[in-house]
């Protein structure tokens, strides 16, 4: 905005008041709000829902459903689910005593600029691929940025295999002796440590069903960042379906009081001249 005023007989431009900017500022984000690409990277809560293979899975229970005799419809349902499950989030206190609870995380932490690492090619074929310091390098000098402050998402393609249980997890199989029969790529704990203390990353999320690998005992790349107070998204979804950097990130986990994780609804926000992959 561009103000215009009069001076000894000649016009001559003014600086924008606060005010101004402020309201030119709030006309173009309502306006990017309209024209943006909005990517869901959500899977939905159903019988297909993959969860740890020590719970159980999701529970809808079907309530009253129909027209009332006042003459409107209405329908009402329960459910039941671990915290820990589908597309969901760890809060730092789910592997460290003093982290942040659910409803503890910081809104900052979990809106902002969101850029995909892709090692897909180097986790084809190995499930027990583990995402290194020099892959998180690499990244940095093939694109010329920085992931510093930003939410990073790792894309392993193990997306591509939900909801098959057995591809996605290693094994179909339920209980606690199946836990040691999983097989899924993670974040190397020397690299989570490097992600929290030389880029100051705001959260990190994988398409995987933990942020450790599933041969892991020690869950060392959980500690590292919840010690930070950095919150982890797994089983994120459509990641193929971003770029590699340049869009925002809204990820809105259920809010449950003292909670160590919970169901998350996480979606990006890409600008309109976004030329999708």
């Amino acid at each position: 905005m561009l103000l215009f005023v009069a001076c000894g007989g000649s016009v001559e431009p003014a600086a924008p008041s606060d005010e101004d900017v402020a309201e030119a500022s709030w006309t173009d984000l309502q306006k990017l709000l309209a024209q943006a690409h909005w990517v869901d990277l959500s899977y939905p809560f159903d019988e297909q829902t993959i969860y740890w293979p020590t719970e159980s899975g999701f529970e809808l229970q079907r309530g009253p459903a129909g027209i009332k005799n006042a003459g409107y419809y209405y329908a009402a349902n329960r459910f039941a689910a671990a915290e820990h499950g589908g597309t969901h989030i760890d809060s730092p206190n789910h592997f460290y005593e003093t982290g942040d609870t659910v409803d503890e995380i910081p809104l900052r932490r979990l809106i902002g600029e969101g850029v995909v690492v892709d090692v897909s090619e180097k986790c084809t074929g190995d499930p027990d691929c583990q995402i290194g310091v020099e892959d998180l390098q690499s990244w940095e000098e093939q694109q010329g940025r920085t992931l510093a402050d930003s939410l990073v998402l790792l894309r392993t393609g193990w997306g591509s295999f939900w909801p098959d249980r057995e591809r996605y997890l290693g094994t179909a199989e339920l209980g606690a002796e199946a836990v040691e029969k999983l097989h899924f790529p993670g974040l190397d704990p020397e690299a989570a440590q490097w992600l929290v203390e030389e880029r100051s990353v705001r959260a990190v999320g994988i398409d995987t069903a933990s942020i450790d690998y599933g041969q892991s005992h020690l869950f060392q790349s959980h500690v590292a960042l919840f010690r930070h107070d950095v919150p982890v998204f797994e089983n994120v979804a459509s990641l193929d379906a971003l770029p590699e950097h340049d869009f925002i990130v809204i990820a809105l986990p259920m809010k449950i009081a003292a909670g160590s994780g919970g169901p998350l609804r996480i979606i990006a926000l890409l600008p309109p001249q976004t030329k999708f992959p």
